[in-house]
C-alpha cells in the first residue's frame, strides 16, 4: 500500500526524522487558512499523486507570497498531472500540500528496502540525489552504494557510517545522518514498510539534514497489524478494478495486452505471463486467485478479467496443492455459466484431483478448450484468439 507524501513525512516525523514544516488540504481555502502558520521566507507548493516525477510535471512550485500561493493552487487543483510514472492518462490531483523552503546547501538520495535475495535491509544511497535512481545507476553507478544488514532491532552506528559514506559530510551533519537513519530503520521495522525512499535527503545551508520528500510502501498483508496506516489509504489514487479485486482477496494488476490470465499462486502467474510474451502476445492482466478458489471468488475473477475490454480469449492455468482441481473446475463452470463468458476459455490443470476436473470441464457443455500443460495452452490460446 502507497501513501502520500504528507503521510509519509508525519510518520517519519514521528520517529523522529526531520522533516520540513508543512500543511495538507482537499481545498484551496482550507490550504490558504493552513498555510499562514507557516514561519517561511517562500512557500512550496506540492501535488499529492502516488507517482514520481512531480516536479518536471509542474505540480511543485514555490512561492513568494500568500496571495501567489493562492493562485497556483487554484491552478494545481483538479489538475491532470503527466508523469513517467502516470502513464498517458496521468492522475487528477485532488489533494496539496504547502511546506517551509529549505536552504540547500547539497542533495542526496537514500533509501530502504526488503532486499529478498538475501533476506537482509538493504539501503541504497548516493549523493546524486535529486534524480531518477535509475538514471544514475545506469550512467554513474559508481554514485551508488548498497549497503545490507541483518534484520535487528536496532542498526549499528558502523553501519549508519557506511551507507552514509558517499556523503561527505562534517561531523556535526554525520551525527544528524546517523540518528535520521535510525530513525528511518526504526520505522521501517515497526511498520512493516516495505520501501523507504528519500529523494532528495538535503544537508542545508545552516548544516541541518533534512528528508525533503518521502515515499513509503507497506506490506499489504501486514497492514492488520497496523490500523491506524490501513486508515491512510487513499482509494482515489488506486484503480478502481483492483480495488474490487482486494475486496474479493484477489491480487489483481492491469496490464496493456490482449489474454486474460487466471492462476493460482504469483510464480506460476508470472511464468503463465512469460510464455504468453514468448509466443508473440501480452498478457490482459496479472491475476492470482490464492490457495482456495471458491464459485464467488472464481466468479469475481471472471468478473474483473472482463471488464476490460482488451481481453480477447481467457487462459486459466491450474496447479491443484493445497486447492483441489476438481473444487476449481466446477468453480469455473459454475461461474462461467452465470455470468455468461463470452470469450474463449482455455484452462489447464495439473496437481491434486486433476483428473476429475478435467472430466467436470469436459461434460460441463462450456466451449473451454483442454490443454495438457502450460506450453500446450499458451498456443491454444493464442492460436483461438487469432
Amino acid at each position: 500500500m502507497n501513501i502520500h507524501e504528507h503521510q509519509a513525512k508525519q510518520i517519519l516525523k514521528k520517529y523522529g526524522a526531520a522533516i520540513p514544516e508543512g500543511v495538507f488540504a482537499l481545498t484551496v481555502d482550507e490550504l490558504i487558512e493552513k498555510a499562514k502558520s507557516l514561519k517561511t521566507e517562500k512557500f512550496v507548493l506540492k501535488a499529492q499523486i502516488h507517482a514520481g516525477g512531480r516536479g518536471k510535471a509542474g505540480g511543485i512550485k514555490i512561492l513568494n507570497t500568500i496571495e501567489e500561493l493562492s493562485i497556483a493552487a487554484k491552478e494545481l487543483l483538479g489538475k491532470i498531472l503527466v508523469t513517467h510514472q502516470t502513464g498517458p492518462e496521468g492522475k487528477e490531483v485532488k489533494r496539496l500540500y504547502v511546506e517551509e523552503s529549505s536552504n540547500i546547501e547539497k542533495e542526496f538520495y537514500l533509501s530502504c528496502l526488503v532486499d529478498r535475495a538475501s533476506s537482509k535491509i538493504a539501503f541504497i544511497s548516493s549523493d546524486q540525489g535529486g534524480m531518477d535512481i535509475e538514471e544514475v545507476a545506469s550512467k554513474t553507478p559508481e554514485k551508488i552504494i548498497t549497503t545490507k544488514i541483518d534484520i535487528n532491532d536496532e542498526i549499528s552506528d558502523e553501519n549508519c557510517e557506511k551507507i552514509i559514506g558517499i556523503f561527505s559530510l562534517s561531523n556535526d551533519a554525520k551525527k544528524q545522518a546517523i540518528s535520521m537513519i535510525k530513525s528511518l530503520y526504526k520505522m521501517f521495522i515497526s511498520t512493516d514498510a516495505n520501501m523507504v525512499e528519500v529523494n532528495p535527503l538535503i544537508l542545508t545551508k545552516e548544516e541541518k539534514i533534512i528528508c525533503l520528500d518521502a515515499k513509503v510502501n507497506f506490506d499489504d498483508n501486514a497492514l492488520f497489524k497496523h490500523p491506524d496506516i490501513a486508515e491512510l489509504r487513499d482509494l482515489n489514487e488506486e484503480d478502481p478494478i483492483e480495488i474490487e479485486a482486494s475486496k474479493h482477496d484477489l491480487t489483481y494488476i492491469k496490464l496493456d495486452g490482449s489474454i486474460g490470465c487466471m492462476v493460482n499462486g504469483a510464480g506460476l502467474a508470472m511464468a503463465t505471463m512469460d510464455i504468453i510474451k514468448l509466443y508473440g502476445k501480452e498478457p490482459a492482466n496479472f491475476l492470482d486467485v490464492g490457495g482456495g478458489a471458491s464459485k464467488e471468488k472464481v466468479s469475481a475473477a471472471f468478473k474483473i478479467i472482463l471488464s476490460d475490454k482488451n481481453v480477447k480469449g481467457i487462459l486459466i492455468n491450474i496447479f491443484g496443492g493445497i486447492m483441489r482441481c476438481d473444487v476449481l473446475a466446477q468453480g469455473v463452470v459454475d461461474a462461467a455459466k452465470e455470468i455468461d463468458v463470452n470469450v474463449p476459455l482455455v484452462v489447464r490443470l495439473a496437481g491434486t484431483k486433476f483428473m476429475e476436473g478435467k472430466k467436470i470441464l469436459d461434460n460441463s457443455g462450456l466451449k473451454l478448450i483442454s490443454a495438457d500443460n502450460l506450453d500446450d495452452a499458451a498456443k491454444k490460446i493464442i492460436e483461438v484468439i487469432k
